[in-house]
């Protein structure tokens, strides 16, 4: 009998200090580790860190932590080997993956942007870590590669998206059977309220302008789309085993409510709190412990009502190219992960206008059919493949191709 994957699985207990490798430790995800780390320093412990380029940002934040170090970008690389900041610490000529499997750790905390964030996922569930991931193209590009590679390794896969640490809290102890549905809540972004016709006008001032959450510009910008909360449609199928049918999308403005759960007997459990990331990364790193977290406490009274939503359609159309591609499976969610990151790069770059972004990604979907995927490489020349159709559909409108942004 397959044994079962967390939530349904508790995770293991392991000893402290925890060990942990943060992969992407210059984005969001991985300042937010770090500040973890500094809140908790007889607790947590970084003995490996990754960056894509901004090597002189990671030695400042990383203070006195003395880890394994991996610099993906060649000539940054070189830029730190010269500086001697990490001294042999600095691996040479290592990616994340490569980090992951040299590391002296016991959790990887994935906070890497993008479809680069498949290869340490893996390479983390091959080693039986635990993993906190907040990389969700990992499922997204390689849902089964990754949940096979975690059975086999025996790890544990724990999810740092707030909306899917939200689902697991609220399973917390539950068995698989009892799962009815997952319903995922959504901000709606700035653009909630306005008229689709108006969308053509906006600047990238206003797409970065979220809301609620503080986060990076891709997926400030996936957000703004809501192409962000039809890749977690994607993940959650992946991670709580449902068909798409039954996870379902709310617009909950306030972000109160971080996403629920339905069981069989039509109990509705929710998980609400700040939005504060630091929460469902805590609760993933640390294997469901509750650690003292300071901060500012959610005042029911403040809130007075929770507001609810159904998701535009006609406004965001990427949430329903994300939800027909994770149905068709196979290369169909690479094709739509790839195509929406060299879309959100040319929109960052400012040469593709937000209102144009849905058309290179369905367009792209459009040329590549869905096909099978059997192993990593399958996954990477389908991701390949896409970015390229992306690029020439770009290079039509006068858009650039180039991904831009840290890992």
């Amino acid at each position: 009998m397959t044994p079962a994957l967390y939530p349904f699985a508790r995770p293991r207990p392991l000893p402290e200090p925890l060990r942990l490798a943060v992969l992407g430790a210059t984005g969001s995800i991985g300042r937010q580790t770090l500040d973890l780390v500094h809140r908790f320093p007889d607790r947590l412990r970084v003995t490996a860190a990754s960056a894509h380029r901004r090597w002189e940002d990671l030695a400042r934040a990383l203070g006195d932590q003395q880890p394994l170090v991996a610099v993906v970008d060649p000539g940054a690389r070189d830029a730190a080997a010269r500086a001697g900041v990490f001294g042999d610490r600095l691996l040479p000529e290592a990616d994340a993956a490569q980090l992951v499997a040299a590391a002296d750790c016991d959790i990887a905390v994935n906070g890497i942007v993008g479809a680069a964030g498949l290869g340490p996922t893996l390479a983390a569930a091959r080693r039986g870590l635990r993993i906190a991931l907040a990389n969700k193209e990992s499922l997204v590009v390689g849902g089964d590669l990754v949940q096979a590679a975690v059975q086999a390794g025996g790890a544990e896969l724990l999810p740092v998206d707030s909306e899917h640490s939200a689902v697991a809290q609220c399973l917390c102890g539950r068995r698989r059977e009892d799962l009815e549905q997952v319903i995922l809540t959504a901000s709606g972004g700035p653009f909630r309220e306005m008229p689709a016709a108006q969308l053509a006008s906006v600047s990238l001032d206003a797409v970065l302008s979220h809301p609620t959450w503080t986060m990076g510009p891709k997926i400030t910008v996936d957000s703004a789309t809501l192409m962000n909360k039809g890749l977690e449609v994607i993940e959650a199928h992946h991670l709580f085993g449902l068909p798409y049918a039954d996870i379902e999308v709310i617009v909950h403005p306030g972000s109160w409510i971080h996403s629920l759960v339905r069981l069989r007997d039509g109990a509705l459990l929710a998980q609400l709190g700040m939005p504060d990331m630091r929460l469902a990364l805590l609760y993933a790193i640390t294997g469901e412990a509750r650690w003292p977290l300071g901060g500012e406490r959610l005042d029911l009274l403040r809130i007075g009502e929770l507001r609810f939503e159904a998701p535009d359609a006609e406004r965001f159309p990427c949430l329903g190219l994300a939800r027909a591609a994770g149905e068709a499976g196979g290369s169909a969610p690479i094709t739509l992960n790839a195509a929406n990151e060299v879309a959100v790069s040319a929109l960052l770059g400012g040469t593709l206008r937000y209102v144009d972004l849905p058309g290179v990604i369905a367009a792209t979907l459009a040329r590549l059919p869905a096909a099978p995927i059997a192993d990593l490489a399958a996954a990477l020349a389908a991701d390949r493949e896409a970015r390229r159709v992306a690029g020439e559909l770009l290079d039509r409108r006068g858009g650039s191709t180039t991904l831009r942004g840290e890992q």
